[in-house]
């Protein structure tokens, strides 16, 4: 493809994802195909010669469209947001046309110094302390992580290495392999699922703890299970505190939390992936409450904060065992500014990172922090509407405190009819929830997800939610 081809192809792209995006709301937000529907669309081998980009064109609405489940949709209403704007798309084009691999500083520059300064801006936004800061002048810092997946792991390889250096120094007997099988951290049965699996990949024991009455991890619980393991001759070294858990999101107690890993020397990171956004909000940064006790926070502005997937920021208030953890250094890699500027494939775990940066760049300057908490404040709002129509029917019950975007509600009754009013709101396609349950009580959430969403949006999924009620309901009573 020539220049001019790429002017054309791009203004063309560039036209259809303004058409798709401004006129979502009229798509059906879930795909009716079945697995395979793709096949008899496309020839079984990629063509001998270049085909024209209009047939590509052509065939975003043919083949892709039919399967796409529209999560920028005001319909869509499942798992949590991703995030997503004009500014951050034009970046990620940038990005794609700079393509460089920014393992190292020499690698590119920008790429490292650009990355250090928004995450300086961005903990400042939220109200992190200085700690966590580049800017402090310290060791701190930040990095972007794909996803918070990632960071959950990659501080649990942190806290490993610092952990086992710890220990041999007082036993220098004991070999690698004995230390890892003493190894057990901790986080809530409400976590992540990711969190769990971070301690498989990790070979290292993970203990999810139960919960209190609001479905939160405190300290009196951990405090227990780490006495009880150490009496067992565990090495407790990792604890995990969720604010905003994915299935309510509830907010682990950090405040008491955070003294006891302190007290125990116990690598304590805080994952906030969808919730930290709201931190921007003043509002709400008591959510935050003891996040000064904590060795790594983390949270997705690709959830919640306008940019798009991926961009997983993650700090520390002391990166040097992490970068330790996985520092192989050839030659080929090795520059004369090493030591002045991070060299952040020793932060994570691939090699090769993208030029994620530009994307907060982006976003920070061409919305300001005003202009995002306007979105923050709005999808909360949107939430409240929508829980005060549940509340005006007494058929249903919201079952968990609405904080942030979320709505958790159900009919009031038993799991299966709940489970029968999910399925036939989904079976109708015109708007899409998911489930949850904790200790055996099933219900549904609604997030609010789209930046498109409006008043009249939360209305007709609350018009569609009763009138699959009704049918439910009705079901029910016909069966008796």
């Amino acid at each position: 493809m020539d220049p001019n081809g790429f002017k054309e192809f791009s203004k063309a792209m560039t036209d259809y994802i303004v058409e798709y995006l401004e006129n979502i709301r009229d798509r059906t937000v879930l795909p009716t195909v079945q697995p395979g529907y793709m096949k008899p669309l496309l020839p079984n081998e990629a063509p001998q010669k270049p085909e024209n980009w209009q047939d590509v064109m052509n065939d975003v609405e043919r083949v892709i469209m039919p399967g796409v489940t529209h999560w920028h949709s005001p319909k869509f209403h499942a798992y949590f947001p991703t995030a997503q704007s004009y500014p951050a798309i034009v970046a990620d084009m940038l990005s794609g046309a700079i393509a460089c691999i920014g393992f190292t500083w020499i690698a590119s520059p920008a790429c490292t110094e650009l990355e250090v300064i928004m995450l300086d801006w961005l903990g400042k936004m939220i109200g992190l302390p200085k700690e966590f800061l580049a800017c402090s002048g310290g060791k701190a810092g930040g990095v972007i992580q794909g996803t918070a997946s990632e960071a959950t792991l990659v501080a649990l390889l942190g806290a490993k290495a610092k952990k086992i250096q710890q220990v041999k120094e007082q036993h220098p007997d004991w070999k690698n392999h004995e230390i890892v099988g003493k190894l057990v951290a901790y986080g809530s049965v409400q976590a992540h699922s990711s969190v769990e699996r971070a301690g498989l990949l990790s070979g290292v024991q993970f203990r999810l703890l139960e919960t209190n009455e609001k479905h939160q991890l405190c300290g009196e619980t951990l405090e227990e299970a780490i006495k009880a393991d150490k009496e067992k001759g565990f090495v407790p070294f990792y604890v995990v505190a969720t604010l905003g858990t994915t299935s309510s999101c509830t907010f682990d107690r950090l405040d008491e939390i955070g003294p006891i890993c302190n007290r125990e020397d116990i690598w304590l990171h805080v994952d906030a992936a969808y919730a930290g956004s709201a931190f921007i909000c003043p509002e709400f940064r008591h959510l935050l409450k003891g996040i000064e006790r904590a060795d790594s926070f983390n949270f997705n502005p690709h959830k919640w904060m306008l940019v798009n997937f991926d961009c997983s920021p993650m700090w520390l208030k002391d990166p040097t065992y992490l970068v330790n953890a996985f520092n192989v250094d050839p030659v080929y890699l090795k520059h004369d500014m090493q030591g002045s500027a991070p060299d952040y494939r020793h932060w994570q775990i691939p090699l090769g990172r993208r030029f994620r940066s530009l994307k907060l760049w982006f976003v920070l300057r061409l919305y300001g922090i005003e202009g995002l908490q306007k979105h923050i404040r709005n999808h909360v709002a949107l939430a409240h509407q929508f829980e005060s129509l549940v509340l005006s029917d007494s058929r249903f019950e919201v079952v968990e405190d609405v904080v942030l975007g979320l709505v958790c509600f159900r009919l009031k009754g038993s799991n299966e009819i709940n489970d029968n009013l999910l399925k036939r709101i989904n079976g109708a396609g015109n708007i899409h929830l998911v489930p949850s349950k904790i200790k055996d009580n099933f219900f549904l959430r609604l997030a609010i997800c789209s930046r498109y969403t409006e008043s009249r949006d939360i209305q007709y999924s609350w018009n569609e939610v009763k009138r699959c009620a009704d049918e439910v309901i009705e079901e029910q009573s016909l069966s008796k």
